[in-house]
């Protein structure tokens, strides 16, 4: 798919080498796999079943081509994806696309804060408003204090903890894998379920996730002056991002068919996580709801410092900087992110459909992220001869126009239902 991976590179790769450099697609990972993803996922598994898994597999292979394909920017230029389109755009043009950018940040912070406060709910009884505030703070606290890879060894326990607690929950359903074969592969959009569709597509191919990748892929400090170095580099690369997505992918669809066995097949709808949470217990256990609550929250940990690393990036780079969490406007631009999404949640009635909405945001702002990362990658100035070959404008090119024509039948959608 792209000409880094041809077969005469791939053998050089050696797995116990390979292993050192898994890290940079871990933190991606979490990413989509933080609370707004379990409102999602819950909202289709309770009420379409296996319907809307294809959507996982679609956004996952979006996903993996994508950040592939950004990450080459960071590796190649030295320059995460907000300092390239300061360098590379006109500075409104620039100014315009990354404040959005911020926007999805911000979106994405108020999901992940949001479900530590209803894990903090479930576990302690704590009002989530306090629960927000504690939540934001202890995640401020993780940046402050950790550097680039003692963050990622924390996210990856983190991570590591979620998987096991979602195969714990696994083993205590029935699955129709035959139907879930079946609903992976087979595009169906049920009456109404398109606003599902749509904050399962943005919990999964996140806006703030391209930022964040194209920044902490540098964190390697690999040789941007060797060839060599940097065509090793890129496969390391690609193989700890198709890694890390099918992780995320799994997950994901785990969260699906949790709900689908629990929920759709028992005619329940879901309209809180704490009500799920509630639910998973006279059906899966007494244990089901504390493992529930715990996986939210770890899940919340580490995908709102992923936020706010990806919000310090955005803002650094409209300044021509690097994220780094000891200077001034990173540390300005994780404190808009939290501050903002904080303020937001304060203002949320309904918490679970805050949290779908705010996955369906992300879908919004993705179009503009995508064609801002194609410009940029496409073009000899920026990339130099690691530009974009036609095959890869083609794909890329192909998603942002799928993401688009999505967004546009969502509007129609809404305007005449």
């Amino acid at each position: 798919m792209f000409k880094f991976l041809s077969q005469r590179h791939l053998p050089d790769i050696k797995s116990r080498e390979w292993l050192r450099y898994i890290g940079p697609g871990i933190l991606v990972t979490v990413g989509f796999i933080d609370p707004g993803n379990w409102a999602a996922n819950m909202a289709a598994g309770s009420d379409y079943g296996y319907t809307l898994l294809w959507m996982v597999t679609l956004s996952t292979i979006m996903l993996i081509i994508l950040q592939h394909n950004v990450a080459h920017l960071g590796i190649v230029t030295g320059y995460c994806l907000s300092e390239a389109a300061t360098l590379y755009l006109s500075p409104w043009l620039s100014r315009l696309a990354l404040l959005s950018a911020l926007g999805a940040s911000i979106a994405t912070a108020l999901a992940e804060i949001l479900g530590m406060a209803i894990a903090l709910k479930i576990l302690l009884n704590l009002p989530l408003a306090a629960g927000s505030v504690i939540a934001a703070l202890t995640s401020g606290l993780l940046l402050w204090s950790s550097s680039y890879r003692r963050l990622e060894r924390w996210i990856i326990g983190f991570v590591s903890l979620i998987g096991l607690s979602f195969v714990y929950e696994l083993t205590l359903v029935n699955i129709d894998w035959i139907q879930a074969v079946e609903g992976w592969v087979t595009p169906q959009v049920p009456d109404g379920s398109l606003m599902i569709i749509m904050s399962v597509l943005g919990a999964v191919v996140m806006p703030h996730n391209l930022f964040l990748h194209s920044e902490i892929i540098q964190s390697r400090q690999w040789n941007l002056e060797d060839d060599a170095v940097i065509k090793k580099q890129l496969n390391y690369e690609f193989l700890d991002t198709l890694f890390s997505m099918i992780i995320g992918w799994a997950i994901n669809s785990a969260m699906i068919l949790i709900a689908a066995v629990t929920f759709f097949q028992h005619q329940i709808h879901v309209e809180t996580l704490e009500q799920a949470g509630d639910m998973l217990t006279p059906i899966l256990g007494n244990t089901a709801s504390v493992v529930f609550a715990f996986a939210l929250l770890f899940a919340g940990i580490s995908s709102t410092s992923t936020a706010g690393m990806a919000g310090g990036s955005i803002f650094a780079g409209m300044f021509r900087e690097p994220y780094n969490i000891k200077d001034q406007h990173t540390r300005i631009g994780v404190l808009i992110t939290y501050v903002a999404a904080v303020l937001c949640i304060f203002l949320i009635s309904n918490p679970f459909k805050g949290l779908v909405i705010s996955q369906m945001l992300l879908s919004i702002q993705l179009p503009v992220t995508i064609f801002l990362q194609i410009y940029l990658t496409s073009s000899t100035k920026v990339m130099g001869k690691y530009a974009n070959t036609k095959l890869q404008n083609l794909l890329l090119l192909t998603i942002g126009v799928i993401v688009s024509l999505l967004n546009i039948w969502l509007f129609i959608d809404q305007i005449y239902n």
